[in-house]
């Protein structure tokens, strides 16, 4: 594997380059080193299909071992981009060892800053938790990119190209899980039914609620752990007889309160390792909307590396609507253009990213997980 680092890149790591090689452009990689959050970062981008990966947070210990973290890096990122195992094998045997040398020509830098721009703008994004970024890396490589003569390409999807031309066959994991969610309201009917990725990890099972439900990741979440039979039908019997197993939470400042459920950070944790199980996400603890999950089925030949929505009924509430009261308000007031504030309502609404379920929608959005 080649590694083509800048300056900057090639004075951090104390190495003088190498005498420039040629390798494949699938195992070669333009390299450099920024500064986000004071911390140092490294941002790598493949020279076939522009891939991007970012390793955060690295400190000088970690430089003396980068070529073990970059190759640690590709299996975490390429597995949550739900491709083999056994598919990543086959490109870092191919890899072999890691060689550092210079830039390769003017090109390849100009497409190494666009990336490391997109960095910086996403730097919101960052899992302070974590090296791997694997869900900004993901984000990252979900920008279309010019290739020249008007020519433009998704880097993931060159990518799997990529891969697919390696191994001549399959490159995704085909097992998922079929998931209904239910928002727990008592008078209004609002749920989805959603296919996942059998390997997800929390952190994304988030994302795609976000996106399924059109909320804007406002606010805080956790999911609880409940083991073995659904809930029961009298939700308020099952709240006080069922005791749950784990709560999966998202800030490491939750881990430091005292709590008689077994808590992880939701980091890396995967929905398979919980299973047989019912959970329930909580997001916003101020309008405190709960959802229930339920698996349903599991699949053996799904045929993608992203969630998809295939049923689902009721709009989602807008943010800060003030919980269930607020939205029964909120659907009156919108529901009677005699209404003194009718109108005003329903610009809020608008603004708060309220609108009519479209499935086709969700899937878009659900695409770029």
């Amino acid at each position: 594997m080649l590694i083509q680092c800048t300056k900057k890149l090639l004075t951090e790591l104390k190495l003088k380059p190498t005498p420039a090689t040629e390798e494949e452009p699938l195992f070669s990689w333009h390299a450099n080193m920024l500064t986000v959050n004071r911390r140092k970062t490294l941002v790598l981008m493949n020279d076939s299909n522009r891939y991007v990966m970012v390793l955060y947070g690295l400190k000088a210990k970690d430089f003396k071992k980068i070529d073990e973290l970059i190759v640690q890096a590709i299996r975490e990122i390429y597995k949550e981009e739900n491709i083999k195992e056994e598919v990543i094998e086959v490109f870092l045997a191919q890899s072999k060892e890691i060689t550092f040398t210079s830039t390769k020509n003017r090109q390849s830098v100009a497409r190494l800053n666009k990336a490391c721009e997109n960095v910086y703008v996403m730097e919101s994004d960052l899992d302070q938790n974590s090296m791997y970024q694997v869900a900004l890396s993901k984000q990252a490589s979900r920008l279309i990119v010019g290739k020249g003569n008007n020519e433009y390409v998704k880097p993931n999807e060159a990518l799997y190209s990529d891969l697919e031309g390696l191994t001549k066959g399959s490159i995704f994991n085909s097992e998922a899980i079929v998931l209904k969610v239910t928002l727990e309201l008592e008078n209004t009917s609002i749920w989805r039914r959603i296919v996942v990725p059998k390997h997800m990890t929390f952190p994304n099972l988030h994302t795609t609620l976000q996106r399924t439900f059109n909320w804007h990741d406002y606010h805080l979440h956790n999911f609880t752990i409940f083991a073995g039979k659904p809930f029961d039908p009298d939700r308020m019997k099952a709240k006080e007889n069922r005791k749950p197993v784990a709560r999966i939470v998202c800030d490491e400042e939750f881990l430091e309160y005292d709590s008689d459920i077994p808590e992880k950070l939701e980091t890396g944790e995967r929905i398979a390792d919980y299973l047989p199980a019912e959970i329930l996400y909580i997001y916003d603890f101020g309008d405190d909307w709960q959802h229930r999950i339920v698996v349903e089925d599991f699949i053996n030949d799904y045929d993608k590396n992203h969630p998809t929505c295939v049923a689902g009924e009721g709009n989602a509430p807008p943010e800060d609507v003030g919980g269930e009261p607020g939205y029964e308000e909120f659907l009156e007031i919108i529901k009677d253009p005699t209404y003194p504030d009718h109108q005003n309502m329903q610009r809020w609404g608008i603004s708060q990213g309220y609108e009519e379920f479209d499935i086709n929608m969700t899937n878009r959005r659900l695409k770029y997980i």
